[in-house]
């Protein structure tokens, strides 16, 4: 495994006593603001990750691995979870679960704290396309295995859905249906699986001889029930005739102040979704999807981190990029 920083180097690279850095680890309240800053700062640059119990130390990786996710919140994650858990627990390993929320911040403390336990390998869908922090946990001997996100490099395993085939289905259902007035409603911009099914209804939009210029864009802050409902005030003004939305959560939210609205689905406005989550068949109007594999995704990907973990002189890096399916239901014409 790779060398350790200890207490004694972050102090003197930050010019405290060791009893300040711990103070800075455990009880960071009883350090001043500026010195807090600049041994977290060396904490930062040295790697310094302070030690678990001592039977993971003299192990050097304990039998867990981490998870991190976007938003436990959304069942997409929570079915990639099950996944993750049964195979891990069939193979002997506990998961460690981390919700980054979408925040870069957040998901740099969950992946502290994996390393921090001498987690055996981490799995994760980062919350963007910065991939230095990924880089650290490497260079310490901890294998990493991209979910729902394809590898950028050959030597970097990774299972993912391909979502521009994914966002051209859905445009090109709803343009079969005659929509004419096409929206794509989703998350921040920062977020690949945005990007990539835009590309797609993009894409579909060419591929139908409309200029994909046409395809108008509601970006919200967050991709939450809440925030559908949200774009549904917001598209009132202007209503179209067709909703891709880049998530299950948003279209049902967006359904749901549509019909609040006396908006009719699918008479007015066709809806489509993305996921396939349980709750997109049982909503008032069934709605239309695409359809992800998330338990297989999960359980590949942990297939794929044991293999890297238990065999890294053997061990071939593999991309596994899975097809998504169109479910057709009622919000749809």
């Amino acid at each position: 495994m790779a060398e350790t920083v200890s207490i004694k180097e972050v102090a003197a690279r930050a010019g405290v006593s060791p009893g300040t850095v711990s103070n800075v680890l455990n009880r960071p309240e009883k350090v001043a603001g500026s010195t807090r800053s600049r041994v977290e700062q060396v904490i930062r640059e040295l790697g310094f990750v302070r030690h678990g119990s001592a039977s993971t130390l003299r192990a050097g990786h304990s039998r867990t691995i981490g998870l991190s996710v976007i938003d436990i919140g959304n069942p997409f994650f929570t079915d990639v979870a099950a996944g993750v858990e049964d195979l891990a627990s069939e193979r002997g390993y506990a998961v460690i679960l981390g919700n980054s929320s979408g925040s870069r911040s957040k998901e740099e403390r969950n992946l502290l704290v994996f390393a921090e336990q001498r987690v055996r390998g981490v799995l994760i869908t980062p919350s963007d396309d910065d991939s230095r922090r990924l880089e650290r946990l490497r260079s310490r001997g901890i294998s990493v295995v991209l979910v729902d996100h394809p590898a950028e490099r050959p030597d970097q395993c990774a299972v993912s859905v391909n979502d521009v085939v994914g966002g051209s289905m859905a445009a090109t259902h709803l343009l079969e249906g005659g929509a004419e007035r096409l929206v794509y409603v989703a998350g921040p911009a920062t977020m690949r699986q945005c990007r990539e099914r835009r590309e797609g209804a993009e894409r579909a939009l060419a591929a139908a001889g409309r200029d994909p210029a046409e395809l108008r864009v509601t970006e919200m802050p967050a991709m939450t029930a809440k925030a559908g409902q949200q774009a549904a005030e917001q598209l009132m003004a202007d209503l179209p005739d067709a909703v891709f939305c880049a998530n299950d959560l948003l279209a049902l939210g967006l359904l749901r102040g549509l019909l609040q609205a006396g908006v009719r689905v699918p008479e007015q406005v066709s809806l489509i979704g993305y996921d396939d989550i349980d709750f997109a068949a049982a909503s008032t109007v069934s709605l239309s999807s695409i359809r992800q594999p998330t338990y297989q995704l999960g359980r590949v990907a942990t297939e794929l981190l044991m293999d890297e973990c238990d065999n890294p002189e053997t061990h071939a890096h593999q991309q596994i990029m899975f097809q998504p399916e169109l479910v057709v239901r009622e919000s749809t014409r």
